[in-house]
């Protein structure tokens, strides 16, 4: 058996590819699929399935165009109601490539259709090897229950069916019986997911805390408290996937000139800046976006920028244009139209305008905080409660749109972050208001904390 994990880290998603003898399966695939392809290509094998443990809601899934690419099955669970060509599978569905064979087990919680897939050799099926457990068991952590309100399930209800799952299915497997799901940390699936991106299910016994031993009450109290707000487009990609979405070669945009960027901004286009944060504040164009492309870049996209706008991207390069582009289609955002043809120079040479968002050291905050500045740390609530600046106002990036008009804009104000991404991000929204001085922290909290500077929590 070939068994390989494809790890996008932008996304904190897992895909994999089984191969042996001359067949092969894809799990989860991301939505740009040619590398499934060439690794399959490069194996002598033919992609007979390609199987989806639930309908993803953070990432645009590739299955549609992979089996019109390979002639490939699709199996996803029967809760699904998926609307393209697919095998429905129950429990104990099996699939068999070469001497490898996959058993379906149905494991809804975080999702209605959640399955989980059991891989075993086909000479011992009652030793199981490795389980593929979706979004139902993480590393660390397991999924959040509250994405199916659309279809008419509680987070109650479902976090009750994911104590099933977990302690009736999962956990009854073998200590040794290697765990692979579908995300890793900083995926919103989740809460506390580890970095890691495999473990055992005896290794997760003793060290999850979602798996500890708890009556069923008490797990379904837990994993319904405290939950960070979903963001809005996981709605959104749900039913992207449920169709199956195009390919990523039909999404096509066109270099504009900066008088053509200039009047579709006008217009109404998002100008969205994928620089790093020290680049965008050097220089930008008045009213653009700062998301980097070297953090979590897709994710935040969507989370931030309305799906339906025009996308215009601001680049350093038309390579980093391009990518940009595939990884919004990657999240569902297909509206990106064009990029700035020579970037921000070119805009610069064409006489319009560039603004700029001063970087402040963690020295100059300790400075300015002494004399007064209003610090804005849009961390995640758990990360501020575990230690900030003193005197911070806490708003997650999340919600600086809608809750903005909650800070005093007549005072000079430091937007910080982790280490200096968001912060980046949050300021760029902010410099659209009416804010006399607004500074962006470099380095972050963990410069910071790593000064040794006070903290509070």
């Amino acid at each position: 058996m070939v068994f390989k994990q494809f790890y996008l880290s932008c996304l904190a998603h897992a895909s994999y590819l089984i191969a042996s003898g001359d067949e092969a399966v894809v799990v989860d695939p991301q939505r740009d699929v040619d590398q499934y392809i060439e690794e399959a290509t490069g194996l002598g094998a033919r992609i007979r399935y390609i199987i989806e443990t639930h309908l993803h809601a953070d990432f645009v899934s590739g299955h549609k165009e992979l089996a019109q690419r390979t002639g490939a099955e699709i199996l996803i669970g029967a809760s699904a109601d998926a609307a393209f060509s697919h095998h429905p599978v129950r429990e104990g569905h099996q699939v068999r490539i070469g001497t490898v064979v996959l058993r379906a087990m149905e494991t809804p919680g975080h999702t209605p259709e959640g399955i989980s897939w059991v891989v075993s050799d086909d000479a011992d099926l009652e030793a199981p090897l490795k389980v593929l457990t979706g979004d139902t068991l993480f590393i660390g952590d397991v999924g959040r229950p509250d994405l199916a309100g659309a279809k008419g399930y509680t987070a109650e209800v479902m976090a009750g069916l994911l104590y099933d799952s977990l302690h009736g299915k999962l956990l009854a497997l073998p200590d040794d019986t290697e765990v692979w799901p579908a995300h890793g940390a900083g995926s919103m699936c989740g809460r506390n997911i580890s970095k890691e991106t495999t473990s055992t299910i005896g290794t997760q016994r003793k060290m999850n805390y979602a798996v500890q031993p708890m009556s069923r009450p008490a797990f379904v109290s837990m994993m319904t408290s405290d939950l960070s707000p979903a963001p809005a487009y996981f709605a959104m990609d749900v039913e992207i996937n449920r169709q199956g979405a195009g390919a990523v070669k039909d999404i096509t945009a066109v270099a504009m000139s900066a008088q053509q960027v200039r009047r579709n901004h006008l217009d109404g286009a998002i100008l969205l800046d994928v620089r790093d944060g020290d680049a965008f504040g050097h220089s930008h164009i008045p009213g653009s976006v700062n998301i980097g492309l070297g953090g979590q870049f897709a994710s935040w996209a969507a989370t931030l920028l309305p799906p339906t706008r025009p996308i215009i991207v601001i680049a350093s390069s038309p390579a980093e244009s391009h990518q940009a582009i595939v990884r919004l289609a990657r999240v569902g955002l297909e509206s990106v139209r064009s990029w700035l043809d020579g970037g921000i120079a070119s805009w610069q040479a064409a006489g319009f305008p560039l603004e700029t968002l001063p970087q402040m050291t963690i020295d100059e905050l300790r400075q300015a905080r002494e004399a007064g500045v209003q610090i804005l740390d849009v961390r995640g609530a758990g990360e501020f409660t575990s230690g900030h600046v003193p005197s911070a106002i806490n708003i997650p990036l999340a919600e600086i749109a809608e809750r903005g008009n909650e800070i005093d804009h007549s005072r000079p104000t430091a937007v910080i972050c982790a280490g200096g991404y968001r912060s980046s991000a949050a300021a760029s929204l902010l410099l659209s208001g009416d804010w006399p001085v607004l500074y962006n922290v470099v380095g972050g909290t963990g410069a910071w904390v790593k000064a040794g500077f006070e903290t509070e929590s």
